[in-house]
């Protein structure tokens, strides 16, 4: 197992006890990442996770009455549109994506459903092989951020175990980590004095007025709060602009509009289309939520009502999203959405991230397991036809991106590979003008420059 910080003592240095004391925060000019000296993996919780079943006891009678509904959420800082341009979230503004920008490209993780209760040896097995692809000497290929797809903490986003499902596993993670919310950041249990989204707000939408803080929750570590401007918002960066939502805290569907929530996430999405078609943007647009507008398998279905909101707001504007990323259902699915003008939208889910990887139910056909790839033809003249291209229901994993000018590529990178692994077991890649898939056009990363070379001096008089 690789190597990373120093487990951080009992008492903090802040004072603070894992699960969020009384004591006071820590105010830094900057923001930290990882931390300084690597140590091996706990074996165990620092606070052991009891069992849920009374809580979910309560929630199964409130549902057969028909007594849960989405839940209001918090104003993002600047609405309509929140951005977060990443070189501030990186602490070095301009510069830092002037770096990108003259490196040709960016590269960046995502995965969801990640905090495990049963104990931290499956979230570390995909946290240590990102890890992992900070080992490059072509700066070209280093990790700029990792987005988490939603259900960071199991399983009501409770502050005590933030330490041990968020900030030990990405402990040395070396960039920043965003986060979409999930259903379970969102809930809150019955039998608890809670308010929905509490943590979350605390740990992923701090005010950057006030400085970088390192909260309660950290325990001790040194990774400052993130500084997104709230539960949706755009994150700005070199090469890619991803419009993060919030799709609510039921379990199915997802939520991002209705009488109970109002329609600000909509008003959020058409703003954001707007500009993106104002300014003739030519990067990577995605798309990132947490329940999935596709899936198969049982475990969660489609969130249809979701996507038909967004296709309506897409189609007015006329702009799409070269992929959308999701979680929820905890497994891979890979998903090519054909639209009627020819062109090709992936929908990934990655909700396999360290969370009870679930397997897919047997298919409706009669099958003893799912056949891909596949095509679902549209089932109403406004629907598309799909392709269920790939899916990975037996192990944990992520997914790895890289936008340049003209290409998108999204790998998904299974931990059950050896830890050193830089080959994925799924991609594709996206045509940025064309929106088809085409074949991916890597970087020389040395290999065809050396073989250059050493032709030129076998020809060399």
């Amino acid at each position: 197992m690789a190597m990373h910080k120093k487990n951080p003592p009992t008492t903090p240095p802040n004072g603070g006890a894992p699960g969020g004391g009384s004591a006071p925060t820590r105010q830094l000019k900057g923001p930290v990442f990882s931390q300084p000296q690597p140590t091996p993996d706990p074996s165990t919780f620092r606070v052991r996770h009891p069992s849920d079943k009374d809580a979910y006891a309560a929630i199964d009678k409130l549902n057969a009455a028909h007594q849960l509904k989405p839940m209001a959420f918090p104003e993002p800082r600047g609405t309509p549109e929140p951005i977060l341009k990443l070189g501030t979230a990186l602490g070095g503004g301009a510069n830092s994506e002037a770096t990108i920008t003259a490196n040709g490209q960016i590269v960046f993780h995502s995965t969801g459903d990640c905090g495990s209760t049963k104990g931290p040896k499956t979230q570390n097995e995909v946290a240590d092989k990102m890890v992992g692809d900070f080992d490059e000497t072509d700066q070209r290929e280093l990790p700029k951020f990792l987005l988490l797809l939603g259900d960071v903490v199991y399983n009501f986003g409770e502050k005590e175990y933030y330490y041990d499902q968020f900030y030990e596993p990405y402990r040395n993670y070396h960039a920043p980590v965003f986060a979409a919310a999930g259903n379970h950041d969102g809930m809150v249990s019955p039998l608890a004095h809670a308010q929905s989204l509490e943590a979350y707000q605390r740990n992923f939408c701090a005010d950057p007025a006030q400085g970088f803080t390192v909260t309660n929750e950290a325990g001790g570590l040194s990774r400052t709060a993130q500084i997104q401007p709230g539960v949706y918002f755009t994150l700005d960066a070199p090469f890619v602009r991803i419009l993060v939502l919030y799709s609510n805290t039921l379990e199915d569907p997802g939520v991002i509009s209705d009488p109970d929530i109002g329609s600000t996430q909509l008003t959020y999405l058409e703003t954001a289309l707007k500009r993106v078609k104002s300014e003739n943007y030519t990067g990577a647009l995605l798309f990132a939520h947490h329940h999935p507008p596709y899936a198969v398998g049982g475990q969660h279905s489609s969130s249809t009502a979701m996507r038909q909101q967004m296709d309506k707001i897409c189609a007015a504007v006329g702009v799409w999203p070269h992929a959308v990323l999701s979680g929820h259902a905890h497994s891979y699915q890979r998903f090519t959405r054909l639209r009627s003008d020819g062109t090709m939208i992936p929908y990934l889910i990655c909700g396999n991230g360290g969370h009870n990887v679930q397997r897919l139910q047997a298919p409706p056909q009669g099958s003893t397991a799912w056949r891909a790839p596949q095509t679902f033809l549209p089932k109403t003249p406004d629907d598309d036809a799909v392709t269920f291209e790939n899916y990975d229901d037996t192990d944990y994993g992520y997914l790895r991106l890289i936008v340049d000018p003209q290409q998108l590529r999204i790998e998904y990178h299974p931990a059950a590979d050896a830890l050193n692994s830089k080959t994925p077991d799924d991609y594709v890649t996206i045509d940025l003008r064309s929106r088809q898939k085409v074949a991916y056009t890597p970087n020389d990363l040395g290999y065809p420059k050396a073989a250059k070379a050493v032709r030129a001096l076998r020809t060399a008089p």
